[in-house]
């Protein structure tokens, strides 16, 4: 299923693993520390939506780049809540889901 504008309703586990950059077990594990609940699919599987992506990839964000321990990223992931900070954070990384999808395309 796809929406108008090209973008997919929901994405496999190995389809959001190559997007963030991660590989698939690592995702489960953020799924388990940061509480996501990704839909499931037929047999179980994972579907991942665009807002599942885009916490992924802050997830990421806040880890690998800002140096963020787990505790630490949850603990910034609820201050920008808080702040409104989340939204613009979000909306970088909107920015970089596109680009990554024209990539793709």
């Amino acid at each position: 299923m796809k929406r108008d504008h090209g973008e997919k309703l929901y994405y496999r586990i190995g389809e959001v693993s190559r997007i963030v950059g991660v590989k698939p077990h690592v995702i489960r594990y953020w799924e388990q520390e940061f509480k996501l609940k990704p839909r499931r699919g037929a047999g179980s599987q994972r579907r991942y939506t665009k807002d599942d992506m885009e916490r992924l990839l802050a997830i990421k964000r806040l880890l690998y780049e800002e140096g963020f321990t787990i505790a630490g990223a949850k603990r910034r992931l609820r201050e920008m809540a808080r702040e409104g900070g989340y939204r613009k954070l979000m909306q970088e990384l909107i920015d970089e889901l596109k680009e990554i999808r024209d990539i793709l395309d």
